[in-house]
């Protein structure tokens, strides 16, 4: 499954700070990332960029995630599938960059989905194209060794519980679920990465 990661697909991947400079030279040309270029999908897009640079600012990594981080000593690379519509994607990218910046050992990297359909299509989400979707990848081998997606599982639990009533509107789930995220304040994405790593690191 890992040899559709390759040399050039990293190479030629955003850095963090590039993708949010695609994202502000699209909203100035009214555009969004992705096929769906929607009045719908250029509100988020909008919405998102300032998310982003919220959630960056706020971000205090906790002392375990920290204690796993310091653990790290070879380069890995976060492969990040999303779009810049995508409210998950500005909940959970910002971390990302905190993360990197206390150890820069962890690379991250931004692709956009519609893009790279071939990626996206071998790390579907119970055969959906959800994201996003974080690929942990050993530099040296380009080897995959995890994937976290599209949203930590309390956020999962409320879009499935959603989707069981007769009366599911995506929109009023998608509400509910930024709420979530607004009380959480990345907590619970730093725990689930925080308990993957310490995984890793007893293999």
């Amino acid at each position: 499954m890992s040899n559709i990661i390759t040399k050039e697909l990293i190479e030629n991947a955003f850095s963090y700070d590039t993708y949010k400079e695609i994202v502000r030279k699209l909203i100035l040309k009214n555009k969004t990332s992705g096929n769906n270029q929607s009045e719908s999908n250029i509100y988020f897009t909008k919405l998102n960029a300032e998310r982003v640079k919220r959630i960056e600012k706020t971000t205090v990594l906790n002392e375990e995630l920290k204690r796993q981080l310091d653990k790290i000593n070879s380069p890995l690379i976060v492969l990040v599938i999303a779009e810049a519509w995508c409210g998950d994607v500005a909940q959970n990218l910002p971390p990302l960059k905190v993360i990197s910046d206390f150890n820069p050992n962890v690379d991250v990297k931004i692709i956009f989905r519609d893009e790279n359909p071939e990626v996206m299509d071998q790390f579907l989400t119970k055969g959906t194209r959800s994201i996003p979707v974080f690929l942990l990848i050993k530099k040296d081998s380009l080897e995959v060794i995890g994937k976290w997606g599209p949203r930590p599982e309390p956020a999962q639990e409320i879009m499935r519980e959603a989707k069981s009533r007769k009366d599911y509107s995506h929109d009023e789930a998608t509400k509910e679920i930024q709420l979530w995220y607004a009380k959480d304040r990345t907590l619970t994405f730093q725990k689930e990465l925080s308990d993957f790593l310490n995984i890793i690191s007893s293999d």
